[in-house]
């Protein structure tokens, strides 16, 4: 099963109000150990990772980016954008519990969990990609997610959608992980029959997912001697692994779709380079 379908089936358990939410609409919900439904939300869920998510959970788990990819994900494909997507690995128990969710406790890795985790029980969406956007016109909006089991919904504290984001620390998960949705946006928006090699998709994984594979493709092959990179910006991405992430989204969006930062052009040529070129 592909990922849209497995989302999807996710999504038809539960109770999708009607209505587009905007980051002024307001909500009741308050999720903790007091509640009777504590940790139900995180069993028998299909849960995509993003980007950010696997920098900051291996990091967390004292792991290198291939061996959390190979433990607590599995690999799928986004059929509406034909790009490769990660899911986290659920327990082969009767209630497919996340890996990391005790009864009691809770999440074991809760300052570091899923953006999806944090969201909910907002989810968001995105309209189809229709040219570049102004600053601070993101072509975004929210919808909330009603599971039957859930009495998070019962408690009294109310929230605007914009207080919620931030006091779930999703603000910085979104900067992030901009680029990546700028990707899957752009390819979604492309017609069918324009299809990426089993090559691209290939090094757009490594990329967006495996971030330790992808530092020593930039600096342990001839990579940086095909760009214009300031020698500064270098400097941060072989330090910053964030700034390495949106570094290789830049250079993606080069690559795919000829838009973006000059410096990915090469030097004294016009040649375009490619994933394959390597």
């Amino acid at each position: 099963m592909n990922a849209d379908n497995k989302i999807d089936e996710a999504l038809g358990q539960a109770e999708i109000p009607p209505e587009q939410l905007n980051h002024n609409s307001r909500f009741k919900f308050k999720c903790h150990k007091g509640v009777s439904c504590f940790t139900e939300c995180c069993r028998g869920i299909d849960i995509m990772l993003t980007p950010y998510d696997i920098l900051t959970m291996r990091k967390k788990l004292e792991l290198d980016s291939e061996k959390f990819l190979s433990i607590f994900t599995t690999p799928q494909l986004l059929e509406k954008a034909d790009l490769p997507v990660v899911t986290l690995k659920l327990l082969d128990d009767e209630r497919r519990s996340c890996p990391f969710v005790q009864d009691k406790d809770g999440c074991m890795v809760y300052e570091d969990r899923p953006t999806t985790c944090r969201y909910y029980p907002l989810g968001v969406g995105s309209l189809s990609y229709s040219g570049e956007q102004a600053d601070g016109d993101k072509d975004e909006f929210f919808f909330m997610i009603k599971e039957p089991h859930c009495k998070g919904f019962d408690e009294p504290e109310e929230w605007t959608v914009g207080d919620w984001r931030e006091d779930q620390g999703v603000d910085l998960r979104d900067e992030v992980n901009e680029g990546w949705l700028d990707l899957m946006v752009r390819k979604k928006s492309l017609p069918a029959s324009m299809q990426m090699s089993e090559q691209a998709k290939q090094m757009f994984f490594t990329v967006c997912y495996n971030i330790d594979k992808f530092k020593r493709f930039v600096f342990e092959s001839s990579f940086l001697t095909r760009y214009n990179i300031p020698e500064e910006r270098i400097a941060e991405i072989k330090e910053d692994d964030v700034k390495l992430l949106q570094f290789g989204f830049e250079w993606l969006k080069v690559t795919f779709f000829q838009a973006g930062d000059e410096i990915f052009t090469p030097p004294g040529s016009n040649e375009d380079t490619t994933a394959a070129d390597e």
